[in-house]
Order: structure tokens, then C-alpha cells, then sequence
């Protein structure tokens, strides 16, 4: 049975209340191992003197939760190790990315995602269709996501290929790659827009370094 897995993440509020509403889908052909990745991935860590903490974007930029306490340039060090493991990780992504202020509530943002998940899955067909088992890994962290994702994905294939699994980043690497790649995009609409933060200057540097080093890398692996 070949079966494909799509980890889900999403940056902003489903109250538009934010500048930007992003949502990241990130996509595994389960007949490609991973685990080998993954070892090589903790094994770089270790030679680094680095910490295996689950990848969480934001919390590692602001110095929260997990990595509170943990010196600025371990942090950048980490996320220069997590971009190296996503570089050479056998995955897929697509990108949703909307300015809140031109969609409104979240039912006119569910109603914009709707469509442009759809248009995507109907672009694709071929791809979503060559699997006999699509599985979903979504936090449920909001509703417009999750039923965007169920009204969607329901619509365009069969729904009785459909598997919805509850997931954290602490429990799926490739849950902390959709949060990454989430980032990315974002931070690459705030290069876009002038709009970083000082921060963001901090790890990523000029704009050119930032697409050179990450946005590049990272958009090599879009469907």
C-alpha cells in the first residue's frame, strides 16, 4: 500500500489579526525511509556539542520554553543545523500565504484557503491519486485549518482514503520541518515587505544571506 503523509503548520491567527496568515503543508512518499535522516540529523548535533531539542521556530529566535536560557549562538547554531537536515531530507511542500488584511474574519480566511488547497489538490490529481492512503497530521490548533484540511481534502479525493492524525512538534520530526519551513516563508514575506525584526536581522543577516542560505534551499523543495 503506498501511502502518503502530509504534516501541516500554520503561522498568524485565524482572526486575521495578524499582518500574515500562512499555512505549510509538507508531504512524505512513506515508501522513501526516513530514519537514516534522522540519525544523521542527531549524529551532527552530537558532534557539535549541540542539544537535540524539538525544533520550534519562534521559541528558539526569542530565547523561549525549550530553549530559555540557551545562549544566542547555540540557537543560531541549531537552526543552522535543522536547515542542513531539511536541505537533504526527501521531502515536498506547499505553501499558502495570505495579507490578512485583504481576507477579512476567519470565515472568509477558511473560504480563501478552501479554495487555494483545492486548486492545488485539483493541480496535482495525478500526485494525490498515485496514493492509496493519504494520512494528515494536524495539531487541531485551529478550526479553520482543520476544516479547511477536512472539507478539502474530503472534496477532492476519496474520503475513505483519508487518515486525520493528532500530532505535536514534540512528537514528529517532520511536524518541526512544516514549522521550519512555515518560518521561512514568512520571514521571507518580511524581507519582501521591510519588515524584520531585529531578530531576524540577527540570524539570518542581509536579505541576499537569508535567500542564499535558507529561502533557496528551502523553496528547492516545493511541489
Amino acid at each position: 500500500m503506498r501511502e502518503l503523509s502530509i504534516f501541516v503548520d500554520e503561522s498568524g491567527t485565524q482572526e486575521a489579526t495578524s499582518e500574515y496568515y500562512l499555512v505549510t503543508l509538507v508531504f512524505h512518499d512513506q515508501r522513501v525511509a526516513l530514519a537514516s535522516y534522522f540519525d544523521a540529523y542527531r549524529e551532527s548535533l552530537r558532534l557539535r556539542n549541540l542539544p537535540d531539542i524539538p525544533f520550534h521556530a519562534t521559541p528558539l529566535m526569542r530565547a523561549n520554553d525549550d530553549y530559555s536560557g540557551i545562549d544566542p549562538g547555540i540557537r543560531h547554531r541549531l537552526m543552522v543545523s535543522f536547515a542542513a537536515f531539511v536541505r537533504d531530507l526527501p521531502v515536498r511542500y506547499k505553501l499558502f500565504a495570505y495579507r490578512c488584511r485583504s481576507i477579512g474574519g476567519p470565515q472568509q480566511l477558511m473560504t480563501t484557503l478552501k479554495r487555494g488547497i483545492v486548486n492545488f489538490i485539483f493541480d496535482h490529481l495525478d500526485y494525490f491519486q498515485g496514493f492509496d492512503r493519504v494520512k494528515i497530521y494536524y495539531d487541531g490548533g485551529q478550526a479553520v485549518v482543520t476544516k479547511a484540511l477536512h472539507g478539502t481534502f474530503e472534496y477532492a479525493l476519496s474520503s475513505n482514503v483519508i487518515v486525520y492524525k493528532a500530532t505535536d512538534f514534540h512528537s514528529y520530526r517532520l511536524a518541526q520541518v512544516a514549522d521550519y519551513l512555515c518560518m521561512i516563508e514568512l520571514t521571507a514575506l518580511k524581507y519582501a515587505g521591510f519588515e524584520l525584526t531585529s531578530t531576524d536581522k540577527r540570524f539570518f543577516g542581509s536579505s541576499r544571506d537569508f535567500k542564499k542560505n535558507y529561502l533557496k534551499k528551502a523553496r528547492a523543495k516545493l511541489l
